[in-house]
């Protein structure tokens, strides 16, 4: 039997462009959010450049509806209800076995920590709805990552790169579309909600086009680097558009950079604690960041998730404990035949608890129970003053 061939993906074709650079896509590691039609075509562009390292999120499963315009999806995969980031994840690694794709079932924002979206090199949205995007444009410059927006209807296409400094999706929405979002924020699986509701009328023509306009902003963002000159210019700060119609392809600027827009909040100077883990209980927690941070007191900041102790009705005046998530929240009121009668007929108030003290009179539960996902990057309130600490403990989880 004679001894198979060992290659090196991309050999005598990619090492012909001039920029291309090998090693540097081979190490990479890029986060995409969403794994519908575009999601497909990006995941299957960056598998075929041999990008190293993907992560691919995506709380939906396979409907049939979705084979229409998913390349990487199939007829049994719509019959299995299979999760779609799992799915693309396997399909990717089928063409190309040299790289990583990594599947997160999940939501983009309550169980993915900000210590992936630092590990990565660039960020690609995927998304069909604006609450989606702001919540991504929100941790995305949090993490100091610059991300491309990509969305489809009918024959047009769009194409945006938001990069720290430069662009902020946020302060380009009007104040109409700002005020839109807002109403509809008040519980963060709202963003599961209205994004798996989402219908609009695409092609699979529309998401090839923009898909690879999207793997391709990302192969420029990953070959920039600091000092070297590069012969290609991004999007960084524009918008591409291209309309089927009529044929016509447009570059517009897409700038707006705001001061005091709370989007802009990068968290720097973060505490690599090794010993932290999302997996621990909030009293072990406790004792690990005092000891690491040298303090007597420590507070948990839940700015993404606030942890919901109670909800109680309006009609019957009823209370419920529930102890879980707020992005947990529409979960559990779907999955509880009392909760999701009454959901229909009344209001329910939720008594929160939103930051984590030794007061917190549920200590045994795990980080990740009471809403703080692995690998995330805590923000502490201590008699020191305030800390940034990333729970290095949960980095081998994605492979880091």
């Amino acid at each position: 039997m004679s001894e198979e061939k060992k290659y090196e993906w991309g050999d005598g074709v990619f090492n012909l462009l001039s920029w291309f650079r090998q090693d540097i896509v081979r190490n990479a590691r890029v986060l995409v959010a969403g794994a519908g039609a575009l999601g497909n075509e990006v995941v299957k562009n960056l598998a075929l450049f041999g990008i190293g390292h993907i992560y691919v999120c995506d709380f939906d499963r396979i409907e049939i509806t979705n084979l229409t315009r998913s390349v990487l999806f199939r007829e049994e995969d719509a019959f299995n209800h299979s999760f779609k980031a799992e799915v693309v994840a396997r399909r990717a690694m089928e063409i190309n076995p040299q790289i990583e794709v990594v599947p997160i079932v999940g939501n983009l924002f309550s169980d993915i920590g900000l210590g992936l979206y630092k590990a990565v090199d660039v960020v690609i949205g995927c998304l069909d709805s604006r609450i989606a995007r702001y919540q991504l444009n929100r941790m995305s410059l949090r993490a100091g990552k610059t991300w491309i927006d990509g969305s489809i209807e009918n024959l047009t296409g769009v194409v945006r790169v938001y990069a720290p400094g430069v662009s902020c999706y946020e302060c380009n929405l009007s104040r109409e579309e700002f005020n839109n979002i807002m109403l509809r924020t008040g519980c963060a699986d709202v963003v599961r909600t209205q994004t798996s509701a989402g219908r609009v009328a695409t092609t699979p023509v529309s998401a090839s086009i923009v898909g690879a306009m999207q793997a391709q902003e990302a192969m420029k963002v990953i070959h920039q680097r600091d000092g070297e000159q590069v012969p290609f210019r991004t999007l960084s700060g524009k918008m591409w558009r291209f309309e089927g119609m009529t044929n016509s392809v447009n570059t517009y600027k897409y700038s707006a950079w705001k001061k005091n827009c709370p989007a802009h909040d990068q968290w720097n100077n973060i505490v690599r604690c090794r010993e932290m883990s999302a997996e621990f209980t909030v009293s072990e927690a406790m004792d690990v960041l005092k000891r690491c941070l040298g303090v007597n007191a420590v507070e948990i900041n839940m700015l993404n998730n606030k942890f919901v102790e109670k909800i109680i009705s309006d009609r019957p005046e009823k209370e419920f404990d529930v102890r879980i998530p707020e992005s947990r929240l529409d979960e559990v009121i779907r999955g509880d035949e009392e909760l999701r009668k009454l959901s229909y007929r009344t209001l329910f108030h939720k008594i929160f608890i939103e930051n984590i003290d030794e007061y917190f009179p549920f200590k045994e539960m795990r980080l990740t129970q009471i809403g703080i996902p692995l690998f995330d990057v805590l923000q502490l309130t201590t008699d020191k003053g305030l800390f940034y600490v990333e729970l290095t403990g949960d980095a081998g989880h994605y492979g880091l």
